[in-house]
């Protein structure tokens, strides 16, 4: 099982390796100011999309990122 604190480092590199430092730390600033219910933010995200479009796209963005660590 992991740990809060390795949950933690591995969500903190996840946002740095998406959005660079400022942008991960932006981001985090945004979430900590606001009224942030996550799970009502899910339902509503990506409401226009099938299920077999979001799978595709995670996919894809999956196989792009396993190329880029190669």
């Amino acid at each position: 099982m992991i740990t809060d604190a390795e949950i933690k480092i591995k969500g903190i590199e996840a946002l740095i390796n998406t959005l660079g430092e400022v942008e991960a730390e932006r981001f985090i600033s945004l979430v900590m100011r606001e009224p942030f219910d996550y799970t009502k933010w899910q339902r509503t995200l990506w409401i226009d999309k099938s299920v077999a479009e979001l799978s595709t796209a995670a996919m894809k963005l999956r196989k792009k990122s396993k190329i880029q660590k190669e």
